[in-house]
């Protein structure tokens, strides 16, 4: 593989959703976790990348009459966190962003879509039927009002890996089991490898003491992905942002935080 390297990526703060912890790792101590509920910006040379759209922009409002109450978790939310306010935050215009790389269809993930629908929209196929409805149980698994608004966008389901811009930059890996076309993301940056897990992990302990959680679709096959995660950081060197883990955002966030004020291609985070 060609080995490109994105420009940078910057890291942008969302909601946080406090669950159960015994619900996020199979074994884990019962007690309250608040997860992060982050979007991502990823600068190549071929163009903007969203990683994720967080929660809808309405439920820093009002969480409960967005979601319902039969949400289970408890959302903190403030309005500078709708993705359209983190965008202008970090000097970026909806309109600047040419892919959105949506890792699975959960609510937490595609909340702001609809800021960008002019983008070309990456899902793994294996949740394809949340976008076309060609698979009723897949649908199930996401929320409509997130996804009507760009259903007639650019779609890209993507079988397998996906090197987004063929040069090893950015790639889409497959990591099924939370959601049947749950992936994570393996960005190159002059800084070294990361690798964003989406869902395929909740917390970092789920990659010391591997397991599945409660709400995975199959759990052999997200227990298999769980070490393929292991194994790709091991392989190529990269650290492992587990997205909604709390400890992660402190640990890493803050050395990519800086938005794009000074210029688009100007340097790295």
């Amino acid at each position: 593989m060609t080995r490109g390297c994105a420009r940078r990526l910057v890291a942008l703060d969302g909601a946080r959703l406090t669950l159960d912890r015994a619900d996020m790792l199979d074994g884990a101590a019962p007690g309250p976790v608040e997860l992060v509920v982050p979007t991502f910006l990823v600068e190549h040379d071929d163009g903007l990348v969203l990683v994720d759209g967080g929660l809808a922009p309405e439920a820093a409002d009002d969480p409960v009459a967005t979601y319902g109450a039969e949400l289970g978790a408890e959302v903190r939310m403030t309005p500078d966190q709708r993705l359209d306010r983190q965008l202008s935050r970090a000097g970026v215009s909806p309109g600047d962003v040419t892919h959105v790389v949506i890792t699975h269809v959960h609510f937490d993930h595609t909340g702001g879509l609809r800021h960008v629908p002019h983008a070309r929209f990456l899902l793994g196929a294996g949740d394809r039927g949340a976008v076309d409805g060609s698979d009723p149980a897949v649908a199930d698994l996401a929320r409509t009002a997130d996804l009507a608004p760009v259903r007639d966008a650019d779609w890209t389901f993507v079988e397998g890996d996906h090197d987004l811009f063929g040069d090893g930059a950015v790639v889409v890996v497959a990591m099924p089991g939370h959601t049947p076309g749950n992936t994570s993301v393996l960005v190159r940056l002059p800084s070294g490898p990361l690798l964003l897990s989406g869902d395929t992990a909740h917390l970092h302990e789920a990659l010391k003491r591997p397991a599945p959680m409660a709400a995975d679709t199959d759990r052999e096959q997200a227990l298999a992905s769980l070490h393929r995660l292991i194994g790709l950081a091991a392989t190529h060197g990269a650290d492992v942002w587990v997205t909604h883990d709390p400890d992660d955002w402190a640990r890493l966030a803050p050395a990519f935080s800086a938005g794009f004020s000074a210029g688009r291609g100007s340097g790295s985070a």
